[in-house]
C-alpha cells in the first residue's frame, strides 16, 4: 500500500478503539492515514493517539480557518484514494443516507466523490432496525462498500450482529479496493460460499447451518491479491466482499451451473456447504400437515460439485475442497481429496461445541498430496489469508488456463 491514501472518519461507538490497530496496520504496509474524529468518538479514543499512530494531524472541526487555509474539507474529501468510516455507528450511517452535512464528517463524506468504504458497528437491535438496513440498502445502492458487521458478545452484554469487525478483515476489504495486489494479478479465482436451499414446497427447504463467513472471507482474500474473483454464494445475510463479482444462487444445481459457467480459472475454491440431497419434485402448494401421517420425500442425489469442478475439461490449475466433518476428521478428508480428484482439502471440525458454524473463528487441517499440515485455531479472516498466500505460492510461474 506504499503511498496508498486513506481518509479515516472514525464515529462515536466503543469499537473505535479497534481503530488504533486498523491505523498501525495501514502505516505499516505504507500507506498515508489521515484521520477525521467525530465529537463523539472523542470520548472514545483521543486525538493524541489517533495522531500518534498516523503521523498526521488529526481533523475535528469542521469551522477551523487553519483547516480551511491549509486544506479545506474539500480537498481533504477528494486527496484520498479510499475513504473509511470504522466504526460506522447507526447515527453517521443515517446521516450518510439522508445526506446530512451537520460537522466534518457528514460534510465531508457528502462533497467526495471517492470510494467509500464503512464498517457498521452498533447493538444488535439496532442494526436489524428496519430503519438502519433501509439507510444501508440506500448507501449500497449508491455504490458505498460494507464490510461486516460480525455476530458475537455485543459491548452492551447482548449477543447477535452488530460487532465491528475485526482490524485485519476491514485491512483485507481496505486491500481489495485501492487497487489489485500483485500476487494474483491477472488470474482468476472461483469461490463457492454458504449452504443451498432445496425446496420440499414453496414454505420448506432442506437446507444447513453454513453462515457463508468462511467462503467469502476467502474470496475477498484472493481479490486483495489481485485476482479477478467470483463468488458463487447460497443464500446468505453477509454482505458482498469487497471488490468481488457475485452471482447468487439458491439451490445445488442452480450453484453448478453458475460455477461451470465461469469456467476456466486459475483456482476454484469450494467452500460452499451444498446439500448432498435434494427432493426429486418440489411441490407447487404448500404441503399440508395430516395429524399422526408424517409425509414422505422421496429424494435425489444433488450433483458433486466440486468433482464436477476437477474433473471438467477446463479444469482450473489448483482446485481446493472443504471437509466439514464432526468426527476423524483428518481421515475423511484425505479420503475426499482422493475420491474427488480435488488438489487440496481444508478440513475442519464443526462438531457441536466447536461454534464453527456462524462463528468468527476456525481450526483447519491443510491437506494435500504430500501431506496433512495442522493451522493453528485462527479467526475466519486469518484462515482466509493463509489460503490466498498459499494459492499465489501454488500458481507462480504456471500458465494461466484463463487467458488461453
Amino acid at each position: 500500500m506504499d503511498g496508498k491514501r486513506i481518509l479515516l472518519v472514525i464515529s462515536g461507538g466503543i469499537a473505535a478503539y479497534k481503530t488504533l490497530d486498523l491505523i498501525r496496520r495501514l502505516r505499516e504496509r505504507g500507506a498515508v492515514v489521515r484521520c477525521i474524529l467525530t465529537e463523539a468518538a472523542s470520548h472514545f479514543v483521543t486525538p493524541l493517539s489517533v495522531a500518534a499512530l498516523s503521523e498526521n494531524r488529526v481533523y475535528q472541526e469542521l469551522f477551523s480557518l487553519t483547516d480551511e487555509a491549509e486544506m479545506g474539507h474539500i480537498r481533504l474529501s477528494r486527496e484520498a484514494d479510499l475513504v473509511v468510516v470504522a466504526p460506522a455507528t447507526a447515527n453517521i450511517l443515517a446521516k450518510m443516507a439522508a445526506g446530512i452535512a451537520d460537522d466534518l464528517a457528514t460534510t465531508l463524506l457528502l462533497a467526495t466523490n471517492t470510494p467509500i468504504l464503512v464498517a457498521p458497528a452498533m447493538n444488535v437491535v439496532m442494526w436489524e432496525h428496519p430503519a438502519t438496513q433501509r439507510n444501508l440498502t440506500v448507501l449500497v445502492e449508491r455504490g458505498v462498500h460494507v464490510v461486516g458487521p460480525a455476530t458475537g458478545e455485543l459491548a452492551c452484554g447482548e449477543t447477535g450482529a452488530g460487532r465491528m469487525e475485526e482490524p485485519e478483515a476491514i485491512l483485507a476489504a481496505i486491500l481489495a479496493l485501492t487497487g489489485p495486489g500483485v500476487a494474483l494479478a491477472g488470474r482468476r479465482a472461483l469461490v463457492t460460499s454458504g449452504p443451498t436451499f432445496e425446496p420440499i414446497d414453496p414454505v420448506r427447504f432442506l437446507g444447513n447451518r453454513s453462515s457463508g463467513r468462511q467462503g467469502h472471507a476467502i474470496a475477498a482474500a484472493l481479490a486483495a491479491l489481485g485476482a479477478d474473483t467470483v463468488l458463487v454464494s447460497g443464500p446468505t445475510s453477509l454482505p458482498d466482499p469487497p471488490g468481488v463479482t457475485v452471482r447468487r444462487v439458491s439451490t445445488a444445481l442452480e450453484m453448478l451451473a453458475a460455477c461451470l459457467a465461469e469456467l476456466p480459472v486459475d483456482a476454484a475454491v469450494c467452500a460452499a456447504a451444498v446439500a448432498d440431497w435434494r427432493v426429486d419434485a418440489s411441490l407447487e402448494r404448500k404441503l399440508k400437515k395430516a395429524a399422526g401421517r408424517p409425509p414422505t420425500l422421496h429424494l435425489v442425489e444433488n450433483p458433486d460439485i466440486l468433482a464436477a469442478i476437477a474433473g471438467a475439461e477446463r479444469r482450473p490449475l489448483l482446485v481446493v475442497g472443504f471437509a466439514a466433518e464432526t468426527e476423524d476428521v483428518v481421515a475423511h478428508a484425505v479420503a475426499k481429496r482422493q475420491a474427488k480428484g480435488c488438489d487440496w482439502v481444508i478440513a475442519n471440525d464443526v462438531a457441536p461445541g466447536t461454534a464453527v458454524f456462524g462463528g468468527d473463528s476456525n481450526t483447519v487441517h491443510l491437506v494435500t498430496a504430500t501431506g496433512v499440515e495442522p493451522w493453528p485455531t485462527l479467526s475466519k479472516v486469518e484462515v482466509a489469508r493463509r489460503l490466498a498466500e498459499r494459492i499465489s505460492a501454488a500458481l507462480a510461474g504456471q500458465p494461466s488456463p484463463a487467458a488461453r
